[in-house]
């Protein structure tokens, strides 16, 4: 287990905390839902979904999260911007967890935030995601609509290269402040199995220079080759080897999981708390494996 030297920034966003010194706060676990290809959505573009079962997987998180308290957020993702006022205004009703919005078009982006300010919960919102290539558009509507959380997605060609990771978060850095970003997690890039351990890599790098809260969606290791991984393995093996990705930068105190689908919440909650429970033992008593 790491300590850090370097002083942890620890921010709130809709009363939950993330970020610190390794498992001072147990890691934030983030499912997204309205997914491309997901079940319970009838038409993207128009954002017709099945609230019954929607509702019933929002369910099972706060549940989930409740058992283990192990903190947890949403992540919604939309085709179209009418399909983001109807999503935004059926998860922002059915729970309280904070909400990251997720859109790599500005218009879809402009609509979500116009929705969420209106409706009173512009304060547990999260942009997903800024990168180095994000232009100061960009930016300015995050600052025109009060949006002070964001993801910065360190996103490279160079898919095992940690240094190319870390040049991506000082672009971000040298543009996010001065647009009133004032909270920002940093997701390290995991696109497959090679990157992971450079990701991981990267998240120890970047909690000891910058003190940043890290983390990645490590299930894209195994995700993005799931064809592979089940003719090789079947489902329940692919299962097993997305899992365990996750899991991975976890153990490396990853400050947050963007676990994927949230059907994976009932896999990803009991996985996280057996990790988190075991380390912060640790933590309590001061020992600690490397200080950095």
């Amino acid at each position: 287990m790491f300590y850090y030297k370097t002083q942890q920034k620890v921010f709130e966003i809709g009363g939950i905390k993330v970020g610190g010194n390794a498992f001072e706060n147990p890691p934030v676990l983030i499912g997204t839902i309205f997914y491309h290809g997901h079940k319970i959505v009838v038409d993207g573009k128009q954002g017709v979904f099945d609230k019954a079962k929607a509702e019933e997987l929002i369910k099972v998180v706060e549940d989930l999260s409740q058992k283990t308290r192990m903190p947890a957020m949403i992540d919604v993702v939309a085709e179209t911007p009418n399909a983001m006022v109807k999503y935004l205004e059926f998860v922002s009703n059915a729970t309280k967890m904070p909400i990251l919005i997720d859109s790599p078009d500005l218009n879809i982006m402009k609509t979500g935030f116009q929705y969420a300010k209106d409706a009173g919960f512009i304060d547990r919102v999260i942009y997903n995601s800024l990168t180095a290539k994000s232009k100061d558009d960009e930016y300015k509507v995050l600052q025109d609509y009060g949006v002070k959380a964001a993801i910065a997605l360190l996103y490279t060609d160079r898919i095992i290269d940690v240094d190319s990771r870390i040049k991506n978060l000082e672009v971000i850095l040298s543009k996010a402040f001065a647009y009133g970003i004032e909270k920002l997690l940093v997701d390290t890039f995991v696109i497959d199995i090679p990157s992971l351990s450079a990701a991981m890599r990267t998240m120890i790098e970047i909690k000891s220079r910058f003190g940043l809260p890290v983390g990645s969606g490590a299930h894209n290791a195994v995700s993005t080759q799931r064809k592979a991984f089940k003719e090789r393995f079947g489902s329940d093996g692919y299962k097993a080897c997305e899992l365990a990705a996750s899991i991975s930068t976890l153990v490396v105190a990853a400050d947050f999981l963007l676990y994927g689908p949230i059907e994976a919440a009932k896999e990803i909650f009991p996985a996280a708390y057996t990790v988190y429970n075991s380390y912060k033992y640790l933590a309590r008593r001061k020992e600690y494996l490397m200080q950095l």
